[in-house]
């Protein structure tokens, strides 16, 4: 039998505060309490001296690259780097070679993460013009979501067939997800420079192609037809204060059907950093400008944005330091994306608890996960525990992706994550990992 009983913990949940003790028995919480003692002599004991205690976190939005891209990563290397920056759970996306746009495909990769994935996973299955009978037979308790490209896909996973999106989102039993850009204005803006510099245009041009224009055209399509249709849907990696302000409410989470995520790139880059960091900090949507950081920033404090997420997509840095028009899009962030915003909560831009209600609870709640996303008696024991006053610095040493590059080398985080509990077993140790751990699938509580 597994149990631990972690004491001296200030714990963070449900957007409350306190210092107490978490028992773990087997793989769930068994009790909460400002005070446990020893029941038993097989009891081990963590001494947590005060360190935080808040849920797993759960990103919502990964690209871990397996299978057919795994040059650049894969399900176990990422799903390590995750655990140490004390992600518990991820749902990955489907533009992987092949792409997961049928069951069987995606159910291949679910088999990959049975096997070497360190946290708890689950996956998407993708949308094209001509899948819907596919998309329908997709089991909700079994499969996170379905995620559809309305602008920067890969491969044929554009949906821009205006009869097949509106019969995806009339028929979908389950929530969709999308990502937001128009292609139309994307290919007139890129067209513009390339006639002006070729293919090295400056970075400083890329939102300005990936535009505020491109972002919104498409964001209030999608929610246009989602109130329409009726549809459940939530947009991914909102880049700009105008798609926030107006397109999104602040009703509590429970009660939406339309709902929106955050990257923490976009909440920490702004277009200032692109002289400095370059193609590193090249995303679909683009890093925009500091007044669009500060409003996304006040759209997630007033809950009109209801998640942050990483967006890790790992490339290689050869194929990153390539030209604009050659360079892709993405960047590795699961080992740093919490500390990265504790960062900001200590410049006094967030609180903890909104912290954890963003990555931890409302992920969970939005995508209706079982037992999973809280401190609660009962649920599933995925736990992380952080250090406030260490330091972390992001050096190549220190960095677990395979790429071995990161947007945030060079800096220093003042606080640190120190154990990663995955149904209620130690899996990361002060930077030791139980190798011998695996996650679990994800299920989901949904009719």
């Amino acid at each position: 039998m597994n149990d631990i009983l972690i004491k001296n913990a200030l714990i963070v949940n449900e957007g409350k505060i306190f210092e107490g003790d978490v028992h773990i028995v087997d793989e769930y919480i068994a009790e909460i309490n400002s005070s446990i003692s020893v029941k038993s002599s097989k009891t081990r004991v963590i001494d947590a001296e005060g360190k935080l205690l808040i849920p797993g976190v759960i990103d919502d939005q990964v690209h871990f690259r397996e299978p057919g891209l795994t040059h650049k990563a894969t399900i176990a290397s990422e799903s390590k780097a995750a655990v140490a920056g004390g992600v518990t759970s991820f749902i990955e996306m489907p533009n992987t070679i092949p792409q997961a746009t049928s069951i069987n495909l995606v159910e291949d990769k679910f088999e990959i993460a049975s096997k070497t994935s360190y946290a708890n996973y689950s996956f998407m299955i993708g949308g094209t013009n001509t899948n819907i009978e596919e998309l329908l037979k997709a089991d909700p308790k079994k499969i996170a979501a379905i995620k559809l490209f309305l602008g920067s896909s890969t491969g044929n996973m554009l949906v821009d067939d205006e009869k097949a999106l509106t019969a995806i989102f009339k028929s979908a039993k389950m929530l969709i997800v999308a990502h937001c850009e128009d292609e139309k204005t994307i290919t007139k803006n890129l067209e513009f420079y390339k006639n002006k510099y070729g293919d090295d245009i400056p970075i400083k041009c890329h939102p300005l192609i990936r535009s505020e224009e491109a972002c919104f055209i498409s964001s209030s399509k999608a929610v246009a037809l989602a109130k329409k249709t009726g549809a459940r849907l939530h947009v991914f990696h909102i880049s700009t204060a105008k798609e926030a302000e107006k397109l999104f409410s602040n009703k509590k989470l429970i009660d939406k059907k339309i709902t929106a995520e955050v990257c923490v790139h976009h909440l920490w880059f702004d277009d200032s950093d692109y002289e400095k960091k370059g193609t590193l900090i090249k995303w679909n949507p683009a890093i925009k400008t500091k007044a669009d950081k500060e409003g996304l920033l006040h759209a997630l404090l007033n809950d009109k944005i209801d998640i942050i997420a990483t967006d890790h997509a790992p490339h290689t840095l050869v194929e990153k330091q390539q030209v604009y028009t050659k360079a892709p899009s993405g960047g590795p962030l699961v080992q740093h994306g919490l500390l990265a915003m504790i960062e900001l909560h200590k410049k006094g831009l967030i609180s903890l608890e909104k912290i954890v209600e963003k990555m931890c609870h409302n992920p969970a709640i939005l995508f209706q996960i079982e037992k999973r996303g809280f401190i609660k008696e009962g649920y599933f024991a995925d736990l992380t525990l952080v250090d406030l006053s260490a330091l972390q610095s992001v050096t190549k040493d220190t960095i677990l992706y395979q790429c071995k590059w990161s947007p945030f080398e060079g800096i220093t985080f003042t606080s640190k994550v120190t154990h990663t509990f995955i149904n209620g077993q130690l899996i990361y140790n002060k930077g030791v990992f139980n190798e011998s751990l695996k996650g679990k699938r994800l299920t989901f509580n949904r009719p």
